[in-house]
């Protein structure tokens, strides 16, 4: 682990990687299914998730980032076909169900598992939560999204998703449910074994957490005991004003998307404002940005790979993505005109992204453009090049924009990790920019190297009833 300054601030930087992709076909390189090599369209299968995990943790990733929508990208065209047609995340499965038998497979490997506040009340949720922080030993996080797709908020019977910023009140509340129940439920010595007395939990150690407010009423107890971390890890990637805000009380790890330099290194700033701003350190949150890395043995087997990925690119599935993100629905605009001005009850910080990216001489991406674009790897930048050219620039990118680490999104899977993991990083390694081996002990102890539990900067902390007997 590197060490800290005075401020917080990592001495001797090292980057880190997570592995992007979700429970569907091609996740954000539609059209890519297609290819030869690519394994996306064994999604269902657990052998394909097995041999993914032990990829990643052959080449020391931290974790796994699996995404997760409950709806379909209807938006374009305001019908179901081009998704369909597509695979733009349909057909989707659950991601929760992956995880056991990845940790079977690995030791360290982190597990971070999207799932909304939206449609799940947090009482059985947060016992799905412990349950898999009890058999991964300690390894997973809890990506925490409100939801965007207006599909999904009709197929669970409403007429359309919460405004955006009212989500995050509603979030708000859910994150102090989950707390109370996995923080102040159950005292560290509630669980005492005791065969010859015949007592295995110590009644007056277990309290309930007599919630009730405005969405939410839990009276009674967790009824889970508390696990290695307690709260698993809180992964989020909100990015605009409010996300922020959430996201500056209750993340851990936070994922961003900027397909430039200049906008990444604003938005780490602001994140770190933020967290300083909520009472926490610049540096209590890591922060990872989306790419995609496309490597071989030398620059033109890179270069060669990217131009034969491109050719299997879905236009039609990239824009109906887009719209999804957006909440716009892109079929109406002209594709060769920028997208403008528009008002957004979806993703507000890619509507932002997407009308500050510019292409050539600085000119607003057209439709068209930003749709090519996003054929490969989602709507992060593009890395080709050898090894060794790649790790350069990924170092880069950490030294120029204060960023942790990268989020890595795939062409082709496995065969994208795979690649990274035998030609990237090695390259890191020799410039003591990537750790060499796995921290001891739980994804929080790896992330941060101060112990299995939430620090008590965070906002979870403040809802332990016991903190003499939280274990830290």
């Amino acid at each position: 682990m590197t060490g800290n300054n005075r401020s917080g601030a990592p001495q001797r930087r090292q980057l880190r990687f997570n592995a992007f992709d979700m429970n569907c076909v091609g996740h954000q390189s539609p059209g890519l299914w297609r290819h030869p090599q690519d394994r996306s369209a064994d999604y269902n299968t657990i052998g394909y998730w097995t041999h993914l995990a032990k990829v990643l943790e052959k080449g020391l990733f931290d974790g796994l980032f699996i995404a997760d929508v409950l709806g379909t990208y209807d938006v374009f065209g305001g019908t179901n076909e081009v998704p369909l047609r597509t695979a733009a995340q349909v057909p989707v499965n659950d991601p929760f169900m992956l995880v056991s038998a990845m940790a079977a497979v690995t030791e360290h490997l982190g597990f971070g598992v999207t799932a909304g506040t939206a449609y799940e009340h947090p009482y059985p949720f947060s016992r799905r939560l412990a349950t898999l922080d009890h058999l991964t030993n300690g390894r997973v996080g809890w990506n925490v999204v409100t939801g965007y797709l207006p599909s999904a908020a009709r197929n669970m019977g409403q007429e359309d998703q919460l405004e955006h910023d009212e989500r995050y009140n509603h979030a708000d509340e859910y994150m102090e449910v989950v707390y109370k129940l996995l923080e102040g439920s159950w005292e560290d010595g509630a669980v005492v074994r005791d065969a010859e007395a015949g007592v295995f939990t110590d009644p007056s150690k277990v309290h309930e957490i007599n919630h009730e407010g405005k969405y939410f009423k839990v009276p009674g107890i967790a009824i889970t005991e508390p696990s290695p971390q307690r709260t698993p890890v809180v992964f989020q990637a909100g990015a605009s004003p409010r996300g922020m805000r959430f996201a500056a009380a209750n993340a851990e790890a936070v994922f961003v998307t900027c397909p430039t330099k200049e906008l990444l290194k604003e938005t780490v700033a602001r994140i770190r404002d933020a967290a300083e701003a909520a009472g926490r350190g610049r540096y209590d949150i890591r922060i990872y940005t989306m790419q995609t890395i496309v490597t071989g043995a030398d620059t033109a087997t890179a270069q060669a790979k990217f131009e034969e990925y491109k050719s299997y690119a879905d236009i039609q599935g990239a824009l109906a993505l887009i719209s999804g993100w957006m909440g716009v629905d892109l079929s109406t605009f002209n594709p060769d005109e920028p997208i403008g001005d528009v008002k957004s009850n979806a993703i507000q910080s890619s509507v932002a992204t997407f009308q500050k990216a510019s292409g050539e001489e600085g000119k607003p991406w057209t439709v068209r453009q930003l749709a090519e674009w996003v054929g490969v790897g989602g709507f992060g930048p593009i890395t080709v090049g050898s090894g060794e050219e790649v790790a350069r620039q990924l170092v880069e990118w950490v030294d120029e924009t204060d960023v942790d680490g990268f989020n890595l999104a795939y062409a082709i899977t496995p065969g994208t990790f795979e690649d990274i993991v035998e030609f990237v990083v090695p390259e890191l390694q020799k410039l003591g920019a990537y750790p060499t081996e796995y921290v001891e002990g739980t994804l929080r102890h790896k992330l941060f190297g101060k112990g299995d539990k939430l620090p008590e900067t965070h906002r979870g902390a403040a809802f332990r009833l016991h903190p003499a007997l939280s274990g830290r």
